[in-house]
């Protein structure tokens, strides 16, 4: 990625609605230079997607917790298969496979405290591969919503 398309990436992050045009005169390009450079960025797979941001709480999601999990036995099938059962609940917003004492981390959300407690013992403790797990309760967040290109070393 050369410096346009970083500043491409950069403007989409912060407003993906707004028109070519638009995006063109941000930058100071044409808007033919920009929409084949936004075309060749998915097409390159640098821009996955576009989606709205949308309050949890608008969807009786007011708790969220992050859920440290250990799986037994630990091979490629158990996590893959594990891995993509999980992300299929309804709690379960995002699953990443860990290095470290942990296997994986699913960060999840729910109504209440009640809730996620139900989900944690009725659903998370159930199938025979999770050994072990362990919840930290989301008291506040803050998140970069605009990602910017490291530099290279």
């Amino acid at each position: 990625m050369d410096e346009l398309d970083s500043a491409i990436v950069q403007e989409l992050q912060r407003d993906a609605r707004q028109t070519n045009r638009d995006l063109a005169r941000h930058l100071g390009i044409a808007p033919s230079t920009c929409l084949e450079r936004v075309r060749l960025l998915r097409a390159r797979g640098v821009i996955r997607g576009y989606h709205a941001e949308i309050d949890p709480a608008a969807l009786n999601r007011r708790v969220e917790a992050f859920v440290s999990i250990r799986l037994r036995p630990l091979n490629r099938d158990v996590i893959d298969s594990f891995k993509a059962a999980l992300i299929k609940l309804p709690e379960v917003v995002a699953v990443y496979v860990l290095a470290g004492d942990e296997d994986l981390l699913a960060h999840v959300t729910a109504r209440d405290l009640d809730h996620l407690h139900a989900f944690l013992i009725d659903r998370l403790s159930q199938p025979r591969e999770v050994v072990t797990f362990r919840s930290q309760i989301v008291f506040q967040s803050a998140q970069k919503r605009v990602h910017q290109r490291l530099p290279e070393e």
